[in-house]
């Protein structure tokens, strides 16, 4: 029913003038997925104008700016499809060019270094409302070139509200979300966002990585790959300026996770060790009935 009555009061959003900040490959899927919505006022901030000429020949603005100086002073959405850091950093450079009543969301895979930074710069201004905000989709590859609106179908939203978010702001990132695709909008608290995604999407990333670079040098591998490993090693082509900030800003929920990872794993080890395959039975049937329950949801 929530999903029902966002998509029917879409025109929140779409009667406004959207600015997204970033044009990379998920900042070119806002675009795009705003584009089939019908958004025609909707522009981009990039530091580079190549990426800017071409979303304006994608049809995803309407125009755009190397600055954000010169186009925030009439924006009623801004969405900051930048790095976390970045985040932080935008605010502070702009933040005297802002619409009075903008609010402003993000994409960032992390959220507690960044909240604590910007509620600070914003703590006297009412009138800016940051929704924290997370779209669980994403791209191995990076740029405009790869940007997709179908990224965003069937995926998973969240929002992380703080104390100083209205309720109707929170409604309409909630309302933008489902009108993109996006299957189910959660709201969690920051902290349990960063621990969750430490475990779901930070230490996925890490086993593929470390995967990919257990194999031995020389192997022509490939040849003997099937859909297991090409699933599991899927997300290992990393975009490594992004994923190295987002570990290091996380670390702790992400070695907590890895700790409990290496945990299970030394279970089949020592199942292995120990030729017991009972425990490998046992094993296996646990991780069957934990795969099937996600499935429910």
């Amino acid at each position: 029913m929530d999903k029902i009555n966002s998509i029917n009061n879409s025109n929140n959003f779409k009667n406004m003038k959207i600015a997204i900040v970033g044009l990379g490959v998920i900042g070119g899927s806002y675009g795009l997925g705003l584009k089939k919505i019908k958004c025609s006022e909707v522009f981009g901030v990039d530091i580079d104008t190549d990426t800017i000429k071409k979303a304006k020949e994608m049809g995803i603005i309407k125009d755009g700016a190397t600055n954000g100086k010169e186009i925030l002073g009439d924006i009623d959405l801004i969405i900051l499809a930048i790095y976390p850091k970045l985040v932080v950093n935008f605010i502070k450079d702009n933040i005297d060019n802002f619409k009075k009543n903008v609010i402003i969301t993000d994409v960032t895979g992390i959220k507690m270094p960044i909240i604590k930074d910007v509620e600070i710069l914003l703590k006297d201004l009412g009138d800016i409302d940051f929704i924290f905000g997370h779209p669980m989709a994403g791209r191995e590859k990076k740029g405009i070139d790869f940007a997709s609106d179908e990224v965003f179908k069937g995926a998973n939203y969240i929002i992380t509200p703080t104390a100083r978010n209205k309720l109707q702001n929170i409604k309409i990132i909630e309302d933008l979300a489902y009108s993109l695709g996006f299957k189910r909008v959660n709201k969690i608290s920051p902290e349990f966002h960063d621990e969750m995604i430490g475990y779901t999407s930070q230490l996925t990333h890490a086993l593929a990585v470390a995967l990919i670079n257990s194999d031995i040098e020389g192997r022509d591998t490939g040849k003997f790959i099937g859909d297991s490993f090409r699933d599991l090693t899927r997300i290992a082509k990393i975009n490594e300026d992004l994923w190295s900030e987002l570990f290091l800003e996380n670390k702790e929920n992400l070695l907590y996770s890895i700790k409990k990872f290496e945990e299970e794993l030394n279970k089949i080890k020592s199942s292995l060790e120990k030729n017991d395959d009972g425990q490998l039975k046992e094993l296996f049937k646990q991780s069957t009935v934990g795969r099937e329950r996600l499935e429910k949801n």
